[in-house]
């Protein structure tokens, strides 16, 4: 059972269809950590161009997905309700494996650090127990 609904994340975090990436958290330490699902599926608004005979899902779309994780782990926080995480880099990027329709997305990302409004969070996302994709990404938490 899911920690957290669609809804539920979309009164966290500001994304919004067709850029809201996650479907549901399933694990989820405040602060801490998050774990998110995405079924992927042949609707995704991407796939029409990424690519048309074989659909693949953007890598830079499954670190956002991940980065949207750790937003919901940071900012469901109650000092920071409200606010919006922006990227300030993403480091050590690695793909390992497709992501396609029929898939479903596991996406990982613990908080290591956080000063004042900045932090940095190790993320991973596997499909069937498989790593496909890791990296290192640092947020700024703003208004």
């Amino acid at each position: 059972m899911s920690v957290l609904t669609t809804k539920e994340i979309m009164e966290i975090i500001p994304h919004r269809q067709p850029f809201l990436l996650i479907d549901t958290i399933e694990e989820l330490e405040y602060g801490k950590r998050a774990v998110g699902k995405k079924c992927v599926t042949y609707n995704e608004p991407f796939f029409a161009g990424h690519f048309p005979a074989e659909p693949v899902m953007p890598g830079v779309l499954i670190i956002e997905a991940l980065a949207q994780v750790g937003a919901v782990a940071i900012l469901g926080l109650p000092e920071n309700k409200g606010k919006i995480a922006y990227f300030a880099a993403v480091n050590n990027a690695k793909f390992k494996g497709k992501v396609v329709p029929g898939d479903v997305l596991m996406l990982e990302t613990e908080i290591t650090k956080c000063k004042g409004p900045i932090g940095v969070g190790m993320a991973k996302a596997t499909v069937n127990g498989k790593l496909v994709c890791q990296a290192e990404l640092t947020f700024a938490i703003g208004q």
